[in-house]
């Protein structure tokens, strides 16, 4: 595991702050040089490779194996089936926590989707283990596969997401409809979407008696130890999981699932360390995805254009053995002020795995659709579909009635708007058109994401020699955390960065939360930031009280700390550094611990989220309906940012995603056999440089005092949540043809 980044120097001023400034990525060069560990590089001594055989049926049962097959390759040590498989200190089909989802791990032979495990075969080479899993040769008692909305189990789940209710109602939505001078119906489907991180899930497993050294990619390290050590029986504190580095998880890597369980079983039975990695197309089942939706809303508006209300109804898929909802209508619950809100969720039960958290859940699907809805009703009203949004978008939170930084929001539309060029945009459609004859559109969309924060601790060491260690069991899955963190803790040590040691990554560290909702670097950076204080003020406590400083009755509230000096608040004359202090003392080292969560009370009184718009240009063949993204200019709020380097990044990311959203990603299933047609990225289509436009992020200046006590919230979902309705709108402006289904296809701009 890597201890420390060298940290390269900055050609800018710092400006007496870390945070705020552009710096690059503490571990950028070790990922280009190929120096940084993923989880699959490990190759302790004596290890065997894994290889999971998986169903190609979608429902029924094995019937038989050709194990003896399979154990007769040369280099195939074992093979675990169901017949075989020792038992768990805890049921797979259980229900384990909040985040515990049913899986797989060869609890029996029913067969639920394919792709699922059926078999684990291990050798001692992975070209060995690979043809041990051919060699057997399942057979199967097979049942219809139930695959689409038509063909599932309908019910009414009583939560969505993670633990949300199902349902909302706000206001008396049939007087708002019946109030209203225009009235909007539509319906928009989304289809499946597989988290295709660029690292796939990985996990190398090593017992030594009763304890287990795990290197798996993980987005909440210290919960996943503690899930890992129950269904093995074992202590918490007896598994060390270490993932200094992420390959993308976009919410796949934070839930177990049953193919680790699987790899740390065979290590156990066989006394032997073992690597399991699984395949791209192994990718498409046992480790979540996106669920498809449909979707039906219903805006009532008045003759100005104001929303009287807004009714939203989605129906997700889900597997036929757990649920996972998609909540897609909760979109519609914080963006825009309407007096009557009414949200539904319904979900069909099929033949596939279960969908689970992928990166923005049901706010990405949910807004594609409500932003959408909103363009209809602008042209409904003959309004500008700016005006619509500057017209109804929410001063308090329409779900509780609790403040939120709604400023934020109407200042992203201006500054979006102006860095656009939106004004003189026609209302009607294919009145713009470039000099190749190309079909021009603009269209926009408003976004909005949750600013959460989660629980999480961090340790921070003074050193004699003037620098600093600081450790939490952060995850960086490629958003830059290693960097934004360190300068957080810079920051709260008074240190100049080039000081600071950075470790994280491992169970071994106080806990640093869930790299998840867009809400890491507030929690594990004010862990970071209130672990620094807490030992600069250990220190001042030594100052103040020793004769010999010349800080000497100053008082803990009389001295500041920075550039690695503690400083008299009203005579700057008056300093010390940190390594004669601690000298003076006899201390090589001074630690300190925090924390970070949310005051209660700001979480009682305030509705925290962060807000964007974005604005999107398109062309379209007018004969060939082809489209292409041309520009997209994303304006965003999210309270104080760390690196505006890294932020940007992540908003470009979350753009991206947003156009691949809007034109490229399906799964897609046979529906006579449940297999998935295009488990590859060859198949699964995502964007390549050449479909990326020109692309600007705003970051416009927010000061929120109520989200955490360093303002931030967060920015690595909420460009996905306007850049798809954006898209979508510009290419009903474009073209004057609506799509109804993403992703939107040739044959929907040409029918």
């Amino acid at each position: 595991m890597l201890d420390t980044i060298p940290f390269p120097a900055a050609p800018h001023v710092r400006l007496g702050s870390s945070s705020g400034q552009p710096l690059t990525r503490r571990d950028g060069l070790l990922k280009v040089t190929g120096a940084a560990t993923y989880a699959a590089d490990n190759h302790p001594a004596g290890m065997l490779h894994a290889v999971v055989a998986v169903s190609t049926i979608a429902r029924g049962r094995v019937a038989s194996l050709d194990v003896a097959a399979a154990k007769a390759h040369p280099g195939v040590v074992d093979v675990i089936t169901p017949a075989n498989r020792p038992p768990l200190a805890m049921d797979p089909d259980g229900k384990h926590g909040l985040f515990g989802f049913r899986f797989e791990a060869l609890q029996n032979e029913r067969v639920r989707y394919a792709k699922q495990p059926i078999a684990v075969v291990v050798a001692e080479t992975l070209e060995a283990a690979t043809e041990g899993a051919r060699l057997l040769a399942p057979t199967y008692e097979v049942e219809p596969a139930r695959i689409g909305f038509e063909n599932g189990e309908r019910h009414n789940p009583p939560t969505v997401g993670i633990g949300s209710p199902a349902d909302f109602d706000r206001g008396d939505l049939a007087a708002g409809l019946g109030a209203a001078t225009h009235l909007i119906e539509t319906e928009y489907e989304t289809p499946a979407q597989y988290h295709n991180a660029m690292e796939p899930h990985a996990i190398v497993a090593d017992w030594n008696g009763d304890r287990l050294t795990i290197d798996t990619p993980n987005q909440a390290i210290l919960m996943a130890r503690a899930g890992f050590a129950a269904f093995f029986g074992i202590p918490a504190e007896n598994v060390l999981l270490r993932s200094p580095f992420l390959g993308g998880g976009f919410g796949s890597k934070a839930i177990l699932a049953g193919p680790q369980i699987l790899c740390i079983l065979a290590a156990r039975m066989l006394g032997r360390p073992v690597k399991l990695v699984l395949p791209r197309d192994q990718m498409f089942g046992p480790v979540g995805h996106r669920g498809a939706t449909q979707q039906r809303l219903r805006l009532g508006l008045d003759a100005e254009g104001r929303l009287t209300a807004l009714e939203h109804r989605a129906v997700a898929m889900t597997s036929s053995f757990d649920e996972f909802i998609e909540p897609a209508a909760n979109a519609s619950h914080n963006l825009y002020a309407s007096p009557a809100i009414s949200t539904r969720h319904s979900a069909v039960r099929a033949d596939i795995g279960t969908p689970g958290p992928m990166r923005a859940p049901g706010e990405a699907t949910g807004s594609a659709a409500l932003e959408c809805a909103m363009d209809e009703a602008a042209l409904a009203c003959g309004i500008d579909p700016l005006e619509m949004r500057l017209r109804n978008y929410a001063e308090t939170d329409p779900a509780t009635g609790r403040a939120f930084s709604a400023k934020a929001l109407r200042e992203c539309y201006v500054q979006g708007a102006e860095r656009f060029g939106w004004a003189g945009r026609p209302l009607a459609p294919r009145q713009m058109r470039d000099d190749s004859g190309l079909l021009v559109g603009w269209g926009m969309g408003s976004a909005l994401f949750p600013a959460p924060m989660f629980q999480a601790e961090a340790r921070a060491t003074l050193r004699s020699d003037g620098t600093a260690l600081v450790e939490t069991a952060a995850a960086d899955m490629g958003q830059g955390a290693w960097t934004a963190l360190a300068q957080i803790a810079a920051d709260g040590l008074g240190l100049d960065i080039d000081k600071v040691e950075f470790r994280a990554g491992s169970s071994e560290l106080p806990d640093g939360g869930v790299a998840g909702g867009s809400g890491h670097t507030a929690t594990a950076g004010s862990a970071l930031h209130s672990a620094g204080t807490d030992v600069i003020g250990k220190l001042a406590e030594i100052a103040v009280n020793d004769p010999d400083s010349p800080l000497f009755g100053a008082g803990n509230a009389g001295v500041e700390a920075h550039g690695g000096r503690l400083y008299h608040r009203a005579d700057e004359t008056r300093s010390e550094s940190y390594s004669d202090i601690l000298a003076r003392a006899g201390l090589q080292t001074l630690e300190g611990n925090g924390k970070g969560g949310r005051d209660p009370a700001n979480a009682e009184a305030r509705a925290m989220f962060s807000h964007g718009a974005v604005f999107a240009e398109v062309k379209v063949d007018p004969d060939l309906g082809q489209v292409r993204v041309t520009r997209l200019v994303g304006a965003f709020a999210a309270g104080r940012i760390i690196n505006p380097r890294l932020a940007r990044s992540q908003l470009y990311g979350g753009m991206i995603w947003g156009l691949s959203f809007a034109l490229h990603e399906e799964a897609i299933h046979d529906r006579r056999t449940g297999r998935p047609m295009n488990a590859d990225l060859a198949g699964y289509h995502v964007p390549v440089h050449a479909d990326i436009p020109a692309m600007e992020a705003l970051l416009v200046d927010e000061d929120d005092p109520y989200v955490n006590a360093l303002g931030i919230k967060g920015v690595g979902e909420i460009g996905i949540t306007g850049t798809v309705g954006a898209i979508a709108n510009a290419i009903w402006h474009a073209t004057g043809t609506r799509a109804h289904r993403f992703p939107i296809r040739i044959e929907d701009l040409t029918e």
